[in-house]
Parts: C-alpha cells; structure tokens; sequence
C-alpha cells in the first residue's frame, strides 16, 4: 500500500526529489513559522506547536522523524520512523544522525532570499546544516509541483469563477452609466465605494468569497495598484472621469481558485489621446508576455516567471513609460488570491521559479501616472503543450 501524505503518496514527493537532483526534502518548523511545509505535509495548522520538529524524505528509503518528548506526537500523522530529543544536544547528534549520507537538501530556503515567497527557515538552522556539510537548495520549484499544480477540480472551479465575474464586470460598466443618467432617480451621485458594495452585492449572490477589494477607482487614484475605497476615503464618479476596476473572488467552498481581472474606461467621453497610448502600450505588453508563455509552452521549452514578465517590461521600455510601470508583470494563483508558484517578475525578485503545466497566473502590466494609471489584467492556464487566457480580454478603453 502506498503510504500517503496530505492525499499523496511518498512515492511522487520522491520521484520529485529524484527529478530535482537532490537527497532529500528536509522539513523544519517552530511555532508555524513555515505554512507551505505545514499545508504540504497535511499538518493541523492550529496545533500547539512549541518545540522544533524536523521531517525529512529522503530521495529514497523511509522518511525520519524528530520531534521533542513533549511534543512527540506532532508528525505521528506521517509515515516514517520517528526519534526523540530534550536538550540541544541531544538535537544536535539526532539531527545529525538523521541526514548521514545526504548531503544536497531541499529546504524552504532561497539564496539571497531572492524569492521570498519561499524563504521561511532561519539563518541559525541553515548555519547549523552548513556545519554538517550539508549543502541547502531552494524547494522553490518542489513547493511550486505540490502547491501550485491544480486538479481538475480546481480549474474547473476557476471557470465557474471567471464566467461570474466576467458577467458582473460587464453588468457594473452599465450600471455605472445608469446611475450617473439624469433622472436615473440617483441624483447622478455615484462614488468608488457605491460601486464596490454593488459589485460585492453581485458577487455575494453568485456564491463568490474575496479578501478585501474589489478596487473601483478613478483619475489619480487609479495609479495608486493597491487603491482600496472605504466609506470615508472616496471619491465621487462623475463625466470625464477615467475610471479602473479591479476584482478577484473564488468560489466559497474550499479548494477553489481564483479569478482575478483589471479593466479600464472614460465615462461621457471618448480617450485623450495620452490615455489611448497608455492604454495601448500597456495592452501590447500584457499580449507580449501572453505570447512569450504561449510559445513557450507549445514548443515544449521550459519558461520561468522572469522571462514573461521581461517580455511586458520590454514593450513599457520601449515605449517610454519604463519608470511608471513599478511592479511584476503577473502573480501566480491558487486557493490565495498571490498563490505559492512563480511570478511573472523580473523587478521586485528574479523569479527563475518554472511556469508549470496546470497552473494559473495573473499577466497585469501597469503604466501609472500621476494624473491617471492603467492595468489591463488577465488570467492564464497552461497545459501540457498549451496555454490560454481564461476570460475576456480587454481590446479598447470602456466607453461608458
């Protein structure tokens, strides 16, 4: 029988070992200061936790276990032999004894924590292995295999996400219009947050769930990427407005992913043409890197986060705006809104985390002004041998 580890077997974390070239996956924790080892181990994420534990899978044979006397029943739900410890001696040659004949191990650990994201174990306990002769490798792209990759389910439950959104988004461009209509029985007042309760309200009855947001946001504000209106920090929408909304929900059961998109508009007027050339450049970016991931995937060649997101900066540098375009080009998604696999980004990290087949990511350039900004965002699935863009893409600047 196989022996199982949060619904998988030993025998694929292994393989993935083995394919990554290294000894072993060394998994550490105190007082849950690493989540993705937790969520990949299928460990009680509540549990009192106040002792070090350390569960290491080697790239073959048994897993091994070492957890504190007063806490010796923390890993009992994974397979594997298990041994003891009290004193920080005792640790130590437990420890020790623990990895003879491994030497490359798989930690939560990024050189430079260049990519943060998976950078969770200490400097102290990576120090501690170096004087073993242990040399410590980054888990990024084993977190990506066991985090990241979504099952049919999943990407099924994105869909559902992406057909609901899609079709309150087009439903909000007309409200927005509605409401700002002369006798329309609003007084033609509208402001951000009237529109975010509204697209709440809609999401709410389409069986969606989000964290904060959505972003209703217009003129200045729409170059502020992380805007959030409140009851009292708003502004009023009104003709001649450039307008930007961004929204993202999944569907509330659990295991469900995300959908996550930006458009952009005027209200009562067509675009000056500063705003149609900034929409321009920023749709031809974000079509660059959809393209780069496309191409990449049908040949076969493998693609890390920073080459997509090269692929857009490439586009706003050339066009001028390099220096208003002030974050990565995509975030990957999952059951969290920025999920656990690779970026689209080579500015705020070097993601050389691989792009995997069934994953999903966000491609959102950005050019932001100090009078207006603009996002187009969309949502990719890949495949083995394809990827695609999962809802509508926006062409042209929203008229409304």
């Amino acid at each position: 029988m196989a022996r199982k580890i949060a619904g998988m077997n030993i025998e694929t974390i292994q393989a993935a070992i083995c394919g990554a070239g290294f000894d072993g996956w060394l998994f550490y924790d105190h007082h849950h200061r690493d989540p993705i080892g937790g969520r990949i181990l299928g460990l009680d994420e509540k549990a009192h936790i106040t002792r070090r534990w350390y569960y290491f899978v080697p790239a073959v044979g048994e897993p091994r276990k070492l957890v504190h006397r007063i806490e010796q029943g923390r890993l009992d739900s994974l397979p594997g032999a298990k041994v003891q410890y009290s004193s920080w001696q005792e640790l130590a040659a437990e420890l020790e004894a623990m990895l003879i004949g491994a030497h490359r191990l798989a930690m939560q650990y990024s050189p430079n924590n260049a990519i943060m994201y998976v950078s969770m174990v200490d400097a102290g306990t990576v120090e501690f292995l170096r004087s073993l002769n242990k040399e410590i490798v980054s888990s990024a792209d084993l977190v990506s295999q066991f985090e990241a990759v979504l099952s049919e389910e999943q990407i099924a439950s994105h869909g559902v996400a992406q057909r609901a959104i899609d079709a309150i988004v087009a439903e909000g461009w007309k409200e927005i219009g509605r409401r700002l209509r002369p006798g329309s029985g609003h007084k033609g007042r509208l402001t951000e947050f009237d529109m975010v309760q509204w697209l709440g309200e809609a999401m709410r009855r389409e069986g969606l769930m989000w964290e904060n947001g959505p972003d209703v946001s217009v003129n200045a504000n729409t170059s502020d990427s992380h805007y959030e209106a409140t009851a009292g920090h708003c502004a009023q929408i009104a003709e001649g407005d450039f307008l930007l909304i961004d929204i993202w929900a999944r569907l509330e059961k659990p295991g469900s992913v995300y959908y996550d998109i930006t458009w952009t508009g005027v209200v009562g007027r067509e675009p000056s043409p500063r705003e149609q050339l900034v929409f321009e450049t920023v749709r031809n970016a974000r079509d660059a890197a959809i393209s780069t991931v496309e191409r990449a995937f049908a040949e076969g060649t493998p693609i890390c986060g920073y080459e997509a997101d090269d692929a857009a900066r490439g586009v706003i540098h050339a066009a001028g705006f390099g220096e208003f375009f002030t974050h990565r080009t995509g975030h990957n998604i999952a059951q969290e809104i920025h999920g656990p696999g690779a970026h689209l980004d080579n500015l705020e990290t070097h993601d050389i985390r691989r792009l995997l087949a069934n994953t999903c990511f966000s491609v959102e350039p950005g050019i932001y002004l100090p009078e207006f900004g603009v996002r187009s965002e969309i949502d990719m699935l890949t495949a083995p041998g394809k990827a695609w863009v999962t809802g509508k893409i926006q062409r042209e600047l929203v008229r409304i």
